[in-house]
């Protein structure tokens, strides 16, 4: 993404003199820091969709290769024990075949040589498209969506891999899990990101 970006979220600002977007400075996150690679304008969200909705799979291989080239030494200094894909509900998997975090997070991994896991986070309530949102509705959408596997594994700090982040709550509600189990730290990576609200 290009500068100025939110110290926070990495959402593109207006001026080179603010730190933080809207978003971050009307509110406490529950990650430290998330960084995405493309604004999420009409040519990405046509590429988005076509991904998710048209079985366009072979999306994954670009866009974790620009994640990695465009936040790939962010997220190396984040020494991330592990990254998690943010978790489909078992139903929206079922029916759309597979989870597009999870096939970008397990390519990108690759490139920079950390493990993701997929059985620590799960999505355990389903929850309406956010897109389809406002801001409160967003977080009220997504209470108590996630849940957290035993974290046998001990992760400390953690790297969340989303499509979109638009205003942060579904990484923060993710986020919020891994923390109330044991996590110390959690970042995000996003293909794309949204001006918010």
């Amino acid at each position: 993404m290009a500068e100025p970006a939110c110290k926070k979220c990495g959402k593109p600002l207006e001026a080179e003199e603010i730190e933080y977007c809207g978003d971050c400075s009307r509110r406490k996150h529950a990650y430290i820091r998330g960084k995405a690679v493309f604004p999420y304008d009409g040519l990405m969200r046509a590429s988005i969709a076509r991904f998710k909705y048209r079985n366009r799979r072979e999306y994954a291989d670009f866009y974790a290769a620009e994640l990695v080239k465009s936040c790939g030494d962010a997220a190396r200094a984040w020494e991330a024990d592990a990254l998690i894909p943010i978790p489909l509900h078992r139903s929206r998997r079922r029916k759309r075949g597979f989870n597009q975090a999870e096939l970008v997070a397990r390519k990108a991994g690759k490139m920079l040589g950390i493990p993701v896991e997929t059985g620590v986070l799960l999505r355990t309530k389903k929850t309406s498209p956010q897109k389809e949102l406002n801001d409160t509705q967003r977080r009220a959408n997504l209470k108590n969506a996630f849940q957290v596997r035993q974290n046998d594994v001990r992760l400390r700090k953690v790297i969340l891999v989303d499509d979109i982040y638009t205003t942060g709550s579904t990484i923060d509600a993710a986020a919020a899990a891994l923390l109330e189990h044991g996590v110390e730290k959690v970042y995000f990576l996003a293909i794309c990101i949204g001006r918010g609200f």
